[in-house]
């Protein structure tokens, strides 16, 4: 059995509620988790003080709990809110600039592979910034959609092929493949295409953000059925005056459960809210 706490969309500047933070990070002293997922828009506006504060969230929620239990693995990629892209529009100018803080103070690598008994993780990387192909006729769609190009999916795939057979397949990027049930929207281009390559890679799970709502989703492509998880967010951003929240996932050689813990301002905790179950 494999315990991953999926949190996404905290957003560290002003929409941070530093309540909820200081809850997550208590609960990960109180559980024992496996593999800690944070699938983007760690910062507000990409800057050096939000990602720092970040840094020391991840550190914290990321420590052995009190019982003497071992220190999780460690999965994040960027989102668009973590990208500079106003240095580099459309890969002009300075492009070093475009992920320079989040290399500083999260990761230097926008792409992880991290490999856990049972199951491998790959990180892809959809907030490329601006460019052509990230493009749509929406003017509101500038540097918040996200893309995935055939090398990326190469990559994942060649990854998962190398992995034992008995692995659990994870990929965490942050734009959600899924239609949004409040925005009405996918964050992800070309989400159809990309979904079929993955049931084609044999993944079993996908950890995603961006919408700011909360959902459980699956997804079957070619007789492969993929588990999508959308975590909400840990910020005053929450879509539609939904609670703040995060996904916490248990799989086994045959499961899949997503269960879902909403903010409680009564509590100052995050309870336990909806839980489904799917077949590996």
């Amino acid at each position: 059995m494999t315990r991953i706490l999926h949190l996404s969309d905290v957003h560290f500047g002003w929409p941070a509620i530093p309540a909820q933070a200081d809850a997550v990070e208590a609960m990960a002293q109180r559980e024992p988790f496996d593999i800690v997922a944070i699938s983007g828009d760690l910062a507000q506006r990409a800057r050096a003080g939000e990602f720092q504060r970040a840094s020391v969230f991840l550190r914290d929620i990321s420590r052995p709990v009190t019982s003497g239990g071992a220190v999780p693995a460690v999965i994040t990629v960027p989102g668009n809110h973590d990208v500079a892209w106003w240095f580099s529009p459309f890969g002009v100018g300075r492009k070093e600039r475009r992920y320079e803080k989040y290399r500083r103070y999260i990761t230097d690598t926008l792409e992880p592979v991290v490999h856990v008994a049972g199951v491998t993780l790959v990180g892809l990387n959809t907030a490329p910034g601006v460019h052509w192909y990230t493009l749509t006729w929406d003017p509101h769609d500038v540097s918040v959609v996200g893309a995935l190009r055939e090398r990326q999916l190469a990559h994942a795939a060649t990854v998962f092929a190398q992995a034992p057979a008995s692995d659990a397949r994870v990929v965490v990027m942050h734009h959600n493949p899924m239609r949004g049930s409040i925005s009405g929207r996918i964050g992800l281009l070309r989400s159809a295409r990309v979904m079929t390559a993955f049931a084609g890679m044999g993944v079993d799970l996908v950890l995603c953000g961006h919408d700011h709502q909360e959902s459980v989703h699956f997804v079957e492509q070619s007789g492969k059925g993929v588990v999508v998880s959308t975590a909400g967010t840990l910020s005053s951003r929450s879509r539609g005056g939904r609670p703040s929240s995060f996904n916490v996932i248990t799989l086994t050689a045959t499961t899949i459960e997503v269960e879902t813990r909403m903010w409680t301002p009564a509590s100052g905790r995050f309870e336990q809210g909806p839980v489904q179950c799917f077949a590996r």
